[in-house]
């Protein structure tokens, strides 16, 4: 127990003066510091040198039942708790977020479940009082600092909330590291809390070492467990056997080769074209990993926790083992590999007229990579590509020609093509950040985008058509609150928005995107219409796709990485084989539901993993140019600074106390106004800056105007 909760108790008890507490804490120098503390919080009160508990037993009048709820934010003085939706309460608009003053929080922490009543007469109807703590969350992560001489924990969650590192639990940390710490003693506030370092990743200003710290917030774990390595390991030298192409149809004679990046290693597509009397044949073939990972090994038991494969920059921490992500279920060039193929007839005009699935065996007669077909189809690649193309130049071109008619009718379906402004981040030999370049999809990548999009459709197809329990990604319609959000954003732009309905259609939106590009409000106009949208995830019933317009979609294409495409393969083979729907519905009924939940959670924590990492890395890259000047497009404004982007994708803030000595205001959801001069802040309006700090750990990076 901490000094300071040793006070609490004695005072509770009688009150004391400031000598009786020094001999009963033998003698300790820091009682009268402690007091001093208690007294600044008004925890206790000191009248003619005697110091009293306050009487807690006055506590604020609430109201209503206690509502379940996650921390979801702290700061120095007051938290957020977020009610939890509980399975199967689906409520028409998602409750507001609790407002909770930091004397009513009862030291809970981010990540904690807390029973929370509203306060009668608080500053909204939303300020609120934890009651109680249910579930608590003391795995932390953060940076080692010293404060009055002690180890602290700035969690990374919540830094202005140092907490105190138990001497005989520091693990050797030093100052500035970046670790992993549990809660080892709990107080009455977060003052009052111990921590224990469990796990040391390095310097705080590497951005390699925040990023294992993020992956282990996250719970992802890079090393597989000792039984599912030891299942892998016997798939090590696997080859296709004769015994396996029982029944499959046999593609190995045909142009077959894989389209990626050049350092992929994990190959799950492949694909084939060829000219029909009506249109066009295309083969999009799928590694067919249900035949290596079946239901109930301890492979598939770990690759559903993980759910889905992470990727930062130099790394990836694998759904799959390498022995099968990267060697027997990856499709790589010149070997006999297992897949599940997906064949369409297209007519003339690009359209899907009927498909086929089929279990089969392909050989790849190249790995391509993006760039090199980039080149080849700008005419600008060596001889020395040409040849290493030699056997599918004639299909590529058929490729181009076909994708040249798919684009035209996923414009004229009006998919939302959104610039997110992706950042490829370039490391050195040591892993650390040297340049960060944006990215730009040029036509193979769109290409093959396009081919899987349809492979995908025709999977949930069937799937719908056949009526067997089934996994669809899902992109509900947008929420008319923010479609009125969007709108005054828009208008605030310049924008003439008006949407015949209360939700926009596909091809309204995908205007606004079209007469956006290329302008300076273009990065604004297509983050502002992706943050309008629902977030894409996995449900058993199929309601559309409001993104790429389409009414059927699932994850078919990427079972090596996304363990829904592992379900939806299996489902498919079992019912494709003759399995009666009676037999998978009582199989799989419960479980797509399940699955459905659990993978998009996993998602979730995947995505924002993986755009921590990106931001510390960006950081890392920006560290030595502190000082420098830059310039870039204002990206976004809020009424505590505006965000600058510069052209390789990195943002930094700078803060409204750099901007002006006066008052800054938000004139509307576009500008923000100086009121001392009148000086105007608009995205989308060029601006000169200077670098003038940098936080790796946090991945964030700050400006001042140059």
């Amino acid at each position: 127990m901490s000094l300071r909760a040793k006070i609490l108790k004695e005072l509770e008890k009688h009150p004391r003066r400031l000598k009786e507490l020094k001999a009963k804490f033998d003698g300790d120098k820091k009682v009268q510091v402690v007091l001093d503390f208690l007294v600044k919080d008004g925890m206790v009160v000191e009248k003619d040198g005697v110091y009293f508990r306050k009487n807690r037993t006055v506590q604020p009048q609430t109201t209503g039942e206690a509502v379940k709820c996650t921390i979801v934010k702290l700061a120095k003085n007051f938290g957020f708790a977020a009610p939890i939706i509980e399975e199967g309460e689906e409520p028409e608009e998602k409750p507001a977020d609790f407002f909770i003053p930091g004397r009513f929080m009862m030291g809970a922490m981010p990540g904690d479940q807390v029973l929370v009543k509203r306060l009668v007469g608080g500053r909204s109807e939303d300020e609120g009082q934890v009651v109680a703590i249910i579930e608590e969350n003391n795995k932390l992560v953060g940076v080692v600092d010293r404060v009055d001489g002690r180890l602290v924990l700035l969690p990374d969650r919540c830094p202005a909330l140092p907490l105190q590192i138990k001497k005989s639990a520091d693990g050797g940390a030093q100052v500035g590291e970046k670790v992993a710490a549990e809660i080892l003693e709990r107080g009455e506030s977060h003052r009052d809390h111990r921590v224990g370092i469990s796990q040391c990743f390095g310097s705080a200003d590497n951005a390699k070492s925040c990023t294992k710290a993020i992956l282990y917030a996250n719970d992802i774990v890079k090393s597989f467990p000792g039984k599912v390595k030891a299942e892998a390991k016997r798939l090590e030298d696997a080859k296709v056997e004769p015994s396996d192409l029982v029944g499959r149809k046999d593609f190995r004679n045909e142009v077959i080769f894989t389209i990626d990046s050049a350092d992929t290693k994990d190959i799950d597509d492949a694909v084939s074209l060829v000219r029909t009397e009506n249109g066009y044949r295309l083969g999009v073939h799928i590694a067919d990993v249900s035949h290596y990972v079946r239901p109930g090994s301890v492979l598939d038991e770990e690759a559903y926790h993980r759910a889905t494969s992470v990727y930062t920059p130099g790394s990836v921490v694998p759904m799959l083992p390498r022995q099968l992500s990267n060697g027997i279920c990856s499709l790589n060039e010149g070997v006999d590999r297992l897949c599940f193929s997906c064949v369409m007839e297209l007519d003339v005009s690009g359209k899907v007229v009927d498909f086929s699935f089929y279990k089969a065996v392909m050989r790849s007669r190249v790995k391509g990579v993006y760039s090199e077909i980039n080149e080849i189809y700008a005419g600008t690649a060596s001889e020395e590509i040409r040849e290493k193309y030699s056997e599918c130049l004639e299909t590529l071109e058929l490729m181009r020609e076909l994708y040249g008619k798919l684009e035209a009718r996923r414009a004229a379906r009006g998919c939302l093509d959104i610039e997110t402004g992706e950042a490829k981040i370039i490391l050195d030999a040591d892993g650390k950040a040297i340049d960060v370049k944006k990215v730009e999809r040029g036509i193979s990548e769109q290409m093959i985008e396009e081919f899987m999009l349809l492979a995908n459709t025709s999977a949930a197809k069937l799937g719908k058509k056949m009526k067997v329990p089934f996994l669809y990604r899902v992109h509900e319609l947008p929420d008319p609150d923010r479609v009125s959000r969007l709108q005054e954003s828009l208008t605030a732009m310049g924008l003439n928005v008006a949407f015949a309905g209360d939700v926009p259609t596909q091809l309204e939106l995908a205007k606004l995107l079209d007469d956006a590009r290329g302008t300076s409000i273009e990065r604004a106009v297509h983050i502002s219409v992706l943050r309008s949208m629902a977030k894409a995830k996995y449900l058993s019933e199929p309601k559309g796709h409001f993104g790429l317009a389409l009414e059927d979609y699932t994850h078919f294409t990427s079972p090596i990485r996304r363990y829904p495409d592992l379900i939806v393969h299996r489902i498919l083979s079992a019912a494709l084989s003759g399995v009666p729907e009676q037999e998978l519905t009582a199989k799989d009924g419960e479980f797509v539901g399940e699955a459905a939940r659990h993978t998009s959670e996993r998602e979730v924590l995947a995505m924002v993993s993986e755009r921590s990492a990106d931001d510390c890395y960006q950081a890392e890259y920006m560290a030595d140019k502190v000082g420098q000047e830059f310039d870039g497009t204002i990206s976004s404004v809020t009424n505590f600074g505006i965000y600058v982007e510069l052209e390789n994708t990195v943002e930094g803030l700078i803060h409204v106390s750099r901007l002006s000595d006066g008052e800054m205001t938000l004139a509307n959801a576009m500008t923000l106004v100086d009121s001392l001069n009148g000086k105007r802040y608009s995205i989308g309006d060029p601006i000169r800056v200077k670098v003038i700090g940098v936080s790796v750990s946090a991945g964030n990076v700050d400006f001042a105007l140059a």
